[in-house]
């Protein structure tokens, strides 16, 4: 069911869910992750957004409402007790500047005039290029990038939120994003041109970091919002997801290259390398690609999080396997053929 209205004349639910930017992919895959276990889901977009251009997901109500209008949003969303933060700003300094601040004040208020516990992705900008190898919930933060300051700042905001008893809040974080569509190192370059036989790594072959399948780190939101009631007013959890090298990608690659007949004569995947020093230039006239250059660090230093404290909460990890999890994010940017799409399916 997929509608624009207001709820209130659909089938009662247990639990009540609103995704703050439900059309991105973090609030695409968290809308199904919720609906498939049998929350009440709604979606906020923005005003003006048409039903028809809306994804059809079966159980989630499209709420049009400005983020930052608070009492009409919440009027729609009333008796929701989870609100997912699901909004991004686009990946300029610039767009984190201005946004990213304002676009937190707004979910906060929200939930706090819902009464409701507030989740957001966060990811492993807040610990610095002097990171440590296995990265916990107590781990120093030591930011030395601009998002990576701003993450911190806005987890240290939402932390503060939470101390006069009207919020609660949890952080999940995780490694890059794959799957569920469109928007990552995944098809921005890494298998931009795996159908030509060649994939683009941006660090050292061997380095080892973590990756999150967005339709496991949705479910697993969905089994902490259910545990929620179980944790501190503020609260942060590390999802674990992939711990992957390019060696690993490479192996997973090139099953679905032979297959679909990519491979070049040479039996193998060419593997070039992004061309770090030309983003930085061209950063001078791309804010995107500066932001861009700026996390090259990420690549070079094996890290890891650990994810014992949100096992202990919610018992293993939703985990699909990484050779299946590879196939169905190919699958999701169109690049297999049919019968590989519902191979990648089953």
């Amino acid at each position: 069911m997929t509608t624009s209205a207001t709820p209130s004349t659909a089938a009662p639910a247990a639990s009540t869910v609103l995704i703050l930017g439900g059309r991105g992919r973090l609030g695409q895959a968290a809308a199904r992750a919720f609906a498939q276990a049998g929350w009440q889901v709604l979606a906020q977009v923005r005003p003006g957004a048409q039903g028809a251009a809306l994804p059809a997901i079966p159980g989630v109500w499209w709420l049009p409402a400005a983020v930052q209008d608070t009492p009409a949003l919440a009027a729609q969303a009333r008796g929701a007790q989870v609100v997912v933060h699901a909004l991004n700003p686009a990946y300029t300094h610039k767009a984190w500047r201005d946004e990213a601040p304002a676009l937190m004040e707004a979910a906060v208020a929200v939930t706090r005039t819902l009464g409701a516990t507030l989740m957001l992705p966060g990811n492993v900008y807040n610990f610095g290029e002097g990171m440590p190898a296995v990265l916990r919930e107590d781990t120093p933060q030591a930011a030395t990038g601009f998002k990576g300051r701003l993450r911190v700042q806005l987890e240290q905001r939402l932390a503060a939120a939470t101390r006069d008893g009207g919020l609660r809040a949890v952080v999940v974080r995780a490694g890059d994003f794959f799957g569920s569509g469109t928007g990552s190192w995944l098809d921005q370059a890494i298998a931009r041109e795996l159908p030509r036989g060649r994939i683009t790594w941006p660090g050292p072959l061997d380095v080892a970091t973590p990756w999150a399948y967005l339709p496991d780190l949705a479910r697993a939101f969905v089994r902490v919002a259910q545990e929620r009631h179980r944790l501190a007013a503020f609260e942060c959890l590390h999802f674990a997801g992939h711990h992957a090298s390019a060696r690993q990608w490479l192996h997973s690659f090139t099953a679905i290259a032979a297959e679909q007949g990519w491979l070049p004569d040479a039996g193998a995947l060419r593997v070039g390398r992004l061309p770090w020093p030309l983003l930085r230039i061209a950063g001078a006239v791309a804010p995107t690609f500066a932001a861009l250059a700026a996390m090259r660090y990420l690549w070079s230093m094996p890290h890891r999080l650990d994810n014992t404290r949100l096992r202990a909460l919610i018992g293993d990890e939703p985990h699909t396997p990484f050779d299946q999890a590879v196939r169905q994010a190919l699958a999701d940017l169109g690049l297999l053929a049919p019968q590989a799409r519902r191979a990648a399916l089953a």
